[in-house]
């Protein structure tokens, strides 16, 4: 593709050097497994976790004389990943064999799309912040193609002391490589960009996003530059899994690079590896340039072809993506950019919110689900899939505050017991005596005993009124939490001649 730089310098993405400023250019390929029963050219199954070689089919060991035959469902996720990627749909596509020769790639070939991809040019907007103003930056980052192809097996070195061992039950399973433009300029930005890129397939279903399980993985490219100058030298960081590690990575490389340069030394072009327990990347091999790979057509498969109506009505069936999400979520339920955001960022967190706000206030939804709900997940080390709290109880504990059977700190005690122990939120507090207590004359009686029992602290209001919070926290205290807030607010402000 032909470099062009779309973005102006930032002085605030500088990296200092030891001679001057530095800047990072980064450009990512994502490979993304298609979500499918089956893989590209074959019906063998592409379940995570089976037994090594028993996802194999003749066409995945090619065994001679088999022939691919494309899967239309694999098809149909990458017109769908384009679609959602807001890109141009290429309605015929070419795919051509990419020859290479290495123990798990058993044809000598893989089969893959060069100059005629299935998707041309699209863009994802990220957003990173907030602030210290609590302010948001979006940054739009251009994508050059997604093109289909399918995935190379696995050699293992670690099973025996003279030999490695290959496992092909990824060969074979359907990738989609999706090639972001150069335009990313820091490694908050690449890591803002491979999120937004996961949660959209995600919410589109294309792919599950399981970056763990290989299903999703980066290759990074990484060259530095003075300010104002031209591309430098890049070196491609293969296969890196977690979005944790492509920070690092660049993070690393970058100032590997920078150290070469102002040494007086030059950047080789090359592949390199991240060592995540390191924290630093290392040489390969060198780059191979597309020429290298002998790219032609496959003459075992005819040019892609589909029409207009194919993508329509693929169209027709996506799903609302984030970005429209988090509009909907500020405009119909005002909730603040950084709580839509938040909310949006995966599909499954969106999900339990919008069941949790269905009815309800979505302010109050928002904040219990973000603040509690995520707060304990993370504590936990849990995703929101392991949630203990469904979104049945957790309305159920809003519904509960809102009647003003509980008070806020009621609720929070609730919270924990329905996290620990399960159970039904309104059974829970009529069987363990949890309402708050509403009657007035109780409420009465507790303050009348706090002020009588705090003449110092009465004397120490009249002068600073402020205080008066001191004895709403006693009264509170003195009925188990029990009490109605606003009620005992009111008493005591009445009590201590402190109305408005």
């Amino acid at each position: 593709m032909t470099l062009v730089d779309v973005r102006t310098s930032d002085p605030k993405r500088y990296i200092p050097g030891a001679t001057g400023d530095w800047e990072v250019i980064v450009g990512l390929e994502v490979h993304a497994q298609v979500t499918s029963n089956s893989k590209l050219f074959s019906g063998a199954s592409t379940t995570f976790g089976n037994a090594p070689n028993s996802n194999v089919s003749l066409v995945d060991a090619a065994m001679p004389g088999m022939l691919p035959v494309i899967n239309e469902e694999c098809v149909r996720q990458a017109v769908r990943t384009g679609l959602g990627l807001k890109a141009q749909i290429n309605k015929r596509s070419i795919f051509d064999r990419k020859n290479y020769f290495y123990p798990d790639l058993p044809q000598g070939y893989q089969i893959s799309q060069f100059k005629d991809p299935i998707v041309g040019e699209g863009k994802i907007v990220i957003s990173l912040g907030p602030d210290r103003q609590g302010n948001f930056e979006d940054i739009e980052i251009g994508i050059e193609r997604l093109h289909l192809e399918q995935d190379a097996g696995k050699s293992m070195h670690d099973q025996h002391a003279t030999m490695s061992y290959v496992d092909l039950n990824r060969s074979g399973v359907a990738l989609m490589e999706i090639v972001s433009r150069p335009d990313m300029r820091s490694s908050d930005e690449a890591k803002a960009y491979m999120a937004k890129l996961r949660s959209i397939v995600r919410y589109l279903g294309t792919c599950d996003g399981n970056m763990d399980e290989g299903s999703m993985r980066a290759d990074v490219n990484v060259s530095v530059r003075r300010p104002g100058e031209g591309f430098g030298t890049r070196c491609e960081i293969k296969n890196v899994n977690s979005i944790r590690f492509i920070g690092q990575a660049i993070e690393y490389e970058a100032r590997r690079q920078i150290g070469i340069l102002e040494d007086g030394g030059s950047i080789d072009q090359e592949t390199r590896l991240f060592d995540p327990n390191k924290g630093e990347t290392r040489s390969m091999r060198s780059k191979e340039d597309a020429h290298d790979y002998r790219y032609f057509p496959d003459p075992d498969l005819l040019p892609l072809e589909f029409d207009d109506a194919f993508v329509e009505a693929l169209k027709v069936d996506l799903p609302e993506l984030p970005d429209d999400k988090k509009v909907r979520l500020v405009s119909d339920l005002g909730l603040s950019i950084y709580d839509a955001s938040v909310l949006v960022s995966e599909k499954a967190i969106a999900d339990y919110f919008e069941a949790v706000a269905a009815g309800r206030d979505g302010k109050i939804a928002a904040n219990w689900v973000i603040n509690d709900l995520l707060g304990a997940l993370n504590k936990a080390g849990k995703s929101i899939e392991e949630t203990p709290v469904s979104p049945a109880q957790l309305g159920g504990i809003l519904d509960l505050i809102k009647s003003e059977v509980i008070s806020g700190k009621i609720a929070k005690d609730l919270f924990e017991i329905v996290w620990n122990e399960g159970g039904n939120p309104a059974e829970i507090v009529e069987a363990r005596g949890m309402k708050q207590v509403t009657d007035t004359g109780a409420i009465e009686k507790a303050v009348d005993e706090i002020i009588a029992a705090n003449p110092d602290q009465v004397e120490k209001v009249k002068a600073k009124p402020s205080l008066a919070g001191w004895f709403v926290g006693q009264v509170m205290k003195s009925t188990g939490g029990k009490a109605n807030p606003q009620a005992v607010q009111a008493l005591v402000k009445a009590k201590l001649g402190l109305e408005d």
